[in-house]
């Protein structure tokens, strides 16, 4: 039982009378707590009592005085953000020194470093931020090349943040990083146009590669057969003599001179397809009848015709 009431009670404690203790300390001005990247302005009867930058535990009597005890009921209490913010501003309108309609992307980065001119100088720092740097990029960047425009970025990222530095810390603010990050042609027309040169350069430009492809392949297609042409030239010149040679070499031996004639018209036949006809050694008239008929009907190209039944003569053996 005294350890479930133990309980209870530092519950209650802890939970409860605790935050409202030092929710009453807090109210009355005793402390304040300054988170991380942030600040505390506090203000009584129109006069600024202090500034709170430092991020932790701060006790008010000590850093504003005894006006610590009033400035939450009589006055008021501004926390500003201090972390770093940035903007991007698109298609800021300028024209080139040749006259050609261009739009400008800028980019930036900017953080507080004075609360109370933020505060109290302008009523809205930020939307005059913004204006500032658009007329800055506007009033500059006006009346440029066109190939400055459009290749030079960080020379006009230059020239917008010291025009702007200056005035952006009257109103409490620090330029960061400032950056050209896009610049391109606002007028459809001449966008079309561009597209349409770029199409017909590509064009060109694709068909010369082709066109160079194809010539120095003929070249190539043209050496080999002229080299192919030159060996096979040679091949047959030196046909003749190596063909001579070796029949030189068959002709020594009478037996196979003959022998290699009678082969190779044996050939010639064989590859004319002629049609034969056996006849008997003393068949008389039969001869010039059987020329004449197998000459009125040729035989079909690819096949040769069977040679005619002659029956056998009386006393032919």
């Amino acid at each position: 039982m005294n350890f479930l009431i133990a309980g209870f009670v530092t519950f209650i404690a802890c939970f409860i009378a605790f935050p409202i203790f030092f929710g009453l300390v807090r109210t009355l001005g005793l402390y304040a707590t300054v988170e991380e990247g942030s600040c505390r302005v506090y203000v009584l009867f129109g006069r600024v009592l202090g500034i709170l930058t430092e991020p932790g535990l701060h006790i008010l009597p000590f850093r504003l005085g005894p006006a610590a005890l009033l400035v939450n009921w009589l006055g008021k209490c501004h926390v500003v953000d201090l972390r770093m913010d940035q903007e991007y501003l698109r298609s800021q309108p300028v024209n080139s020194e040749e006259g050609a309609p261009m739009g400008v992307g800028i980019w930036y980065e900017m953080f507080l470093s004075d609360p109370v001119a933020y505060l109290f100088k302008n009523t809205n720092p930020r939307g005059s931020l913004a204006a500032n740097v658009s007329n800055v990029t506007v009033r500059c960047l006006s009346n440029m090349r066109l190939a400055e425009m459009l290749e030079d970025r960080h020379r006009m990222s230059s020239i917008v943040r010291d025009e702007v530095t200056n005035k952006s810390r009257e109103w409490g603010y620090s330029l960061g990083s400032v950056y050209i990050r896009k610049v391109h042609f606002r007028d459809t027309g001449m966008i079309n146009q561009i597209e349409e040169k770029v199409v017909n350069r590509l064009r060109q430009v694709t068909y010369a590669i082709k066109q160079d492809g194809e010539n120095q392949v003929n070249i190539i297609a043209s050496t080999a057969e002229r080299q192919a042409a030159v060996e096979f030239a040679k091949a047959a010149a030196m046909r003749p003599t190596i063909v001579g040679a070796v029949l030189q070499e068959i002709s020594a031996d009478p037996t196979v001179l003959e022998s290699l004639f009678e082969i190779l018209q044996t050939q010639k036949m064989l590859e004319g397809e002629p049609r034969i006809t056996l006849l008997p050694q003393d068949a008389g008239m039969l001869a010039p009848l059987l020329a004449s008929n197998s000459g009125s009907e040729p035989a079909p190209a690819g096949k040769r015709s069977a040679p005619p039944s002659i029956p056998p003569l009386p006393g032919s053996g």
